[in-house]
């Protein structure tokens, strides 16, 4: 006797595989949802450290890995972003800070061994909207082109004539020679520390 049911259907390898295939997926999804986002510190991780550093006239107080260098905690936590990470090794300048008056290189100084000091950028040579000689000795005599290690040589120059070692020419490109200028403006540079040192001194 016929029967008018239809057929019985048997799943299919292809739709067995499939099932399989997205099962075997739900842990997977669950696992990447309930997973931190990559910008939220890992649980563990460096303590940071409570510093307090004093740029250019201001207190700032901070919570930083003792590892960061002074001219990551200027540029990434003080958004003070003039002093520039040139070769980030020591060797090119464009990162020069004053130090209680005497410059340094701010990629190989540790920001916690600051603390108590005072840090001088190229934004706090200006005062009252007026420039520093020196900044304006730049401008006068078109002493850059990228301007990329510009605020380094303006901070050593100033410090150089500070430090008595501008007297000549022939002096400021010894007492100047850490401070590289890749687009090769040194005769513009020179020129504009010999006009600068002297306004300074009559100061």
């Amino acid at each position: 006797m016929a029967h008018d049911s239809e057929p019985e259907r048997r799943p299919s390898r292809r739709g067995i595989l499939a099932g399989a295939t997205g099962v075997a997926a739900l842990p997977l999804a669950a696992a990447a949802a309930a997973k931190p986002a990559a910008h939220h510190p890992a649980p563990g991780g460096r303590p940071h450290m409570d510093m307090t550093l004093t740029v250019n006239g201001r207190d700032h107080r901070l919570a930083l890995d003792p590892r960061t260098t002074l001219l990551d905690a200027l540029r990434e936590h003080l958004d003070l972003t003039g002093s520039k990470k040139g070769c980030d090794h020591g060797q090119c300048g464009a990162c020069t800070v004053h130090i209680d008056g005497r410059r340094v290189l701010a990629c190989l100084t540790l920001a916690a061994t600051v603390q108590r000091r005072k840090v001088t950028t190229i934004e706090g040579l200006a005062h009252d909207g007026v420039l520093h000689p020196m900044q304006a000795a730049f401008i006068e005599h078109d002493a850059f082109q990228c301007g990329y290690c510009t605020p380094g040589q303006i901070m050593s120059a100033v410090a150089c004539v500070q430090e008595g070692h501008a007297k000549t020419d022939e002096a400021t490109r010894e007492y100047m020679s850490g401070n590289l200028c890749r687009c090769a403006a040194y005769p513009k540079i020179v020129a504009a520390v010999r006009d600068a040192a002297a306004k300074m001194e009559r100061a």
